[in-house]
């Protein structure tokens, strides 16, 4: 199958029903694409993912990470462990703070949702959660002074479960619940395990059906950002461009963005600053990293660096922008299935002592419905024994790099966002370098 033939190639859609497999209905519970977004899909020839398919994909991933490590379950409140394993979203970022969701999935299988009033609307889509139930709310906002209680009763349906599942395996992995709710699973005997160790792990593995929606939701969004270049001049305020990228992810069924790591001028150095109200001026770096959850949920985050205004840039904003593009793209090229990450690592492109002190947090890191693991720090950061693991088939990485001086006047930031596939390494960005900043030099995907 050529990976540019579109959807209706290779798979005949049923009537009634999205190019996703998905209910064509106007006023469908479930979130999803829009409109604009499948059209821009089909004109790049991409292919929709099957999204039951997908779905199923996920569970069997968990089911067979619980068997691996002899769980009876794993009990899930992070929203994005939950959107893995059941493809369902409610309030997300409000959840991030506010655990009023939990998910328990049963190595046979069984999956029970906790929701806001024990409501199923919002799950019943998916016929792979078998139960709605209500009663995970053990933040002091909605509990109070209750919150042991309600912590025992969580407890006592999870218990429940445990027994009609799990037989006598009273071993279950937990993500990241409240206190209480950690104490009371302990009180009725559970064994705890880190549930967000096996999550990342079978998160980081993307099947099929992952694949495309990942290469759908990186056109969606570089087809937002194009528009957020289009409309960036001098005289705009961060907030003002950054508000672009907002609108056009929304506008294609994107879902929110993670950070406000949009900056310009002086306050591009050191990196990290949080886009605000100051006003872009004529001939100055503009750098920003979408960290941008997209279309399906799925994450996209890649950087540039742009030169904004009718001047031409310094040498200087030139050699330190080619300095990070030799970075970001000598990494990835180099990348292939069954490298260890301490291998990764050490292969890497050196930094320049000049620009160390101010060097990004790490060399790579997963990607998925978020930033994700695994992570690749430097080779001075390295820690023995942390990340013991090889490089599989299915993973996706994003190779990114800072480059700028203390105290220097800007700073150039870039990033692209790759998959490692059968034999090697597939990037999946498209996103225009500035052109005045690469001063000549082709991007790898013009050379």
């Amino acid at each position: 199958m050529n990976k540019h033939q579109t959807y209706s190639h290779i798979r005949k859609i049923t009537p009634g029903m999205k190019p996703d497999n998905t209910p064509d209905e106007n006023d469908r519970v479930e979130i999803g694409p829009t409109p604009l977004a499948y059209r821009e899909w089909e004109e790049a020839g991409l292919e929709c993912p099957d999204l039951p398919a997908m779905r199923s994909f996920r569970l069997e991933r968990i089911k067979a990470s619980l068997a691996a490590r002899d769980y009876g379950g794993v009990l899930l409140t992070d929203p994005l462990n939950i959107r893995y394993a059941t493809d369902t979203s409610n309030m997300q970022l409000w959840n991030t703070h506010n655990p009023f969701r939990a998910c328990l999935v049963m190595a046979d299988g069984h999956m029970v949702v906790w929701e806001y009033k024990g409501l199923d609307f919002l799950t019943s889509f998916n016929p792979l959660v078998k139960e709605t139930r209500n009663g995970a709310a053990m933040f002091y906002f909605s509990a109070g002074d209750k919150a042991e209680e309600v912590a025992a009763d969580f407890a006592g349906s999870v218990d429940e479960l445990m027994r009609a599942h799990a037989g006598g395996n009273r071993r279950i992995a937990v993500d990241k619940i409240m206190l209480h709710g950690a104490h009371a699973l302990k009180n009725i005997g559970l064994e705890i395990f880190d549930g967000e160790e096996i999550m990342e792990k079978t998160r980081a593995i993307k099947g099929p059906d992952e694949v495309l929606a990942l290469r759908c939701a990186q056109v969606a969004c570089e087809n937002a950002l194009a528009e957020m270049r289009r409309q960036t001049e001098p005289g705009m305020t961060e907030n003002d461009v950054w508000a672009v990228l907002h609108a056009e992810n929304i506008k294609r069924g994107g879902e929110w963005i993670e950070t406000r790591l949009l900056a310009s001028g002086q306050r591009t150095n050191p990196w990290f600053q949080e886009c605000g109200p100051r006003i872009l001026q004529n001939n100055e770096i503009l750098s920003w990293d979408t960290d941008l959850i997209g279309a399906y949920g799925m994450c996209v985050d890649i950087s540039r660096s742009w030169f904004i205004g009718d001047g031409e840039p310094t040498a200087e904003m030139k050699r330190l922008h080619k300095e990070a593009y030799q970075q970001i793209t000598e990494n990835w090229q180099m990348l292939k299935p069954g490298m260890m990450l301490k291998e990764v690592s050490e292969a890497c492109r050196d930094m320049p002592d000049e620009f160390n002190d101010l060097k990004y947090g790490c060399v790579m890191h997963g990607v998925g419905l978020c930033d994700e693991w695994p992570l690749v720090k430097y080779k001075d950061r390295w820690i023995e024994g942390d990340f013991d693991y090889p490089l599989e088939p299915g993973m996706f990485l994003c190779s990114e790099a800072y480059i700028g001086t203390v105290g220097g006047e800007f700073g150039i930031k870039l990033e692209d966002q790759v998959m490692i596939t059968e034999d090697g390494v597939e990037n999946l960005t498209r996103c225009p370098f500035d052109e005045k900043l690469m001063d000549g030099m082709p991007a790898w995907f013009e050379a």
